[in-house]
């Protein structure tokens, strides 16, 4: 339903696209699905919600380095000064940031205009509610939102958080000894908060690429889990001979890591290391990671005595299973990696990347050799394989049904794992993109291609032609 008061606008308000709707959040592409209108029909709506549902006036925005990115921000506010609300405006600023406003400012709700890791042309919105993350069924159920014209006009105002974030990132980080890092902040919204961060980090040599905030990512894809966006880095690593390399999505919540010899260690092994720490601090810590995790993980945290969970993949459905086990630490192979100890518990790649740095400076030996400690296997990244939007889940289901009419450890908390004494396999759909996601794990270079044929071969039966590459 349409009132007056919207239409006096200079946007107009619409129905959202249905394929909009996400599981962790709402993403789209610009002018295809989603629109200056999706946004500020968006304000209409949630602003409905949360004064209606929840007594809230008051929420915290703020918005990605994309071009589109300002005119969503627009008409977002627009959406939600209409329907009555105090705007705090941060502007410019990676995700974690937001998350840290709505904790500092005291605020119970907040969006973040933002693409994450998707493409140029998509743009979207996280959602955080009584400092929870907004997901599933609630997003879902914004399509069944009516707008009443029953509230009087609200207003905005902006306000600049940037050296209060700062300060609390760097609030409890001691380093050590000194340290020669490489930072990537890939054009990405980090970029507003790296220099700030960078000239306050005491015993550091500090080596930045890309930090001018540009939303044609002219330099590589924001992306840290795919190897080849992480070429530039490592390059940088290797001639100046960093201790590590960090790198940050395009909105600042998840991180990848290079070692001093230049070698990719992914999210499954450098949190080991982040949980060996916790192990020292807590008594038996729930640590979880998800389903696309190396089993060294699993195994390893057990060692130093912590309880590891594997649990399904996304970061907010891994932020409240954190809630209900009072996890300290917790993660996902994409790289969203989430503290509680002495933090908030959601995804900041830099309080990450800073606690990572903490804990290698007190060591006396490189991360590389850290790293070697752990079992040798042989892995394939996790790859995305782009699919039909409707048939993507469908295709899991026929996976597992075909499975369990075989003598296999299937594991289904979310997609498929297939594991033996050899290593494991998996397929999922993703929640985030219109593809799967596979990856493989083993412990010698000939199961891997065993492993890597099973997924051809299950995708192959669902009329998905996909081959590893050679």
């Amino acid at each position: 339903m349409e009132d007056n008061k919207a239409k006096e606008s200079k946007y107009s308000f619409e129905e959202f696209d249905e394929e909009i709707l996400r599981e962790y959040d709402i993403r789209g592409i610009i002018n295809q699905n989603l629109s200056v209108n999706t946004a500020y029909s968006l304000g209409l709506k949630f602003g409905t919600l949360i004064k209606s549902q929840n007594n809230i006036n008051k929420i915290v925005i703020g918005y990605d380095g994309r071009l589109t990115s300002p005119s969503l921000h627009e008409a977002l506010t627009a959406g939600l000064v209409q329907n009555g609300l105090e705007v705090i405006i941060i502007g410019l600023c990676p995700t974690p940031m937001l998350y840290f406003s709505v904790y500092h400012l005291n605020v119970d709700a907040g969006i973040m205009i933002t693409g994450s890791h998707n493409p140029p042309e998509y743009n979207g919105f996280k959602i955080v509610l009584n400092k929870k993350p907004f997901y599933s069924s609630n997003i879902q159920n914004l399509k069944n939102i009516v707008f009443k014209d029953n509230y009087t006009k609200g207003l905005k105002k902006n306000i600049n958080i940037l050296d209060q974030y700062t300060k609390r990132l760097l609030q409890d980080i001691s380093i050590e000894k000194k340290l020669k890092v490489a930072w990537d902040a890939g054009n990405g919204s980090v970029g507003v908060t790296i220099n700030n961060v960078i000239k306050r980090l005491k015993n550091t040599e500090n080596i930045l690429i890309n930090d001018v905030v540009d939303g044609t990512f002219p330099n590589h894809h924001p992306d840290p889990t795919i190897p080849k966006n992480l070429k530039q880095l490592r390059d940088v690593v290797k001639k100046n001979k960093c201790d590590l390399g960090l790198a940050f999505d395009g909105d600042g919540d998840r991180l990848g890591i290079i070692d001093n010899k230049d070698n990719i260690i992914w999210a499954d092994q450098y949190m080991i290391i982040l949980a060996e720490e916790i192990a020292e601090l807590y008594d038996n810590p729930s640590i979880i990671m998800d389903v696309k995790s190396s089993k060294v993980f699993f195994d390893e945290v057990k060692k130093i005595g912590c309880n590891p969970i594997m649990y399904k993949t996304g970061h907010s459905v891994i932020k409240d299973k954190m809630e209900e086990l009072n996890s300290p630490l917790s993660g996902e192979m994409s790289g969203h990696i989430m503290y509680k100890d002495n933090f908030f518990g959601y995804d900041d790649a830099m309080y990450v990347a800073l606690r990572l740095l903490q804990i290698i400076s007190k060591k006396e030996i490189p991360l590389s050799e850290i790293i070697s400690k752990y079992p040798k296997t042989y892995s394939t990244p996790e790859t995305r394989i782009k699919v039909i939007e409707s048939r993507k889940f469908k295709i899991v289901e026929e996976i597992i049904e075909r499975l369990s009419k075989e003598n296999l450890k299937v594991i289904s908390i979310d997609g498929v794992r297939v594991e033996n004494n050899e290593g494991w396999w998996g397929i999922r759909a993703s929640n985030t993109e219109n593809a799967l996601t596979v990856r493989a794990e083993a412990l010698s270079e000939e199961s891997l291609k065993k492993m890597k044929k099973n997924i051809e071969s299950q995708l192959k039966l669902s009329n998905v032609n996909f081959n590893f590459a050679i």
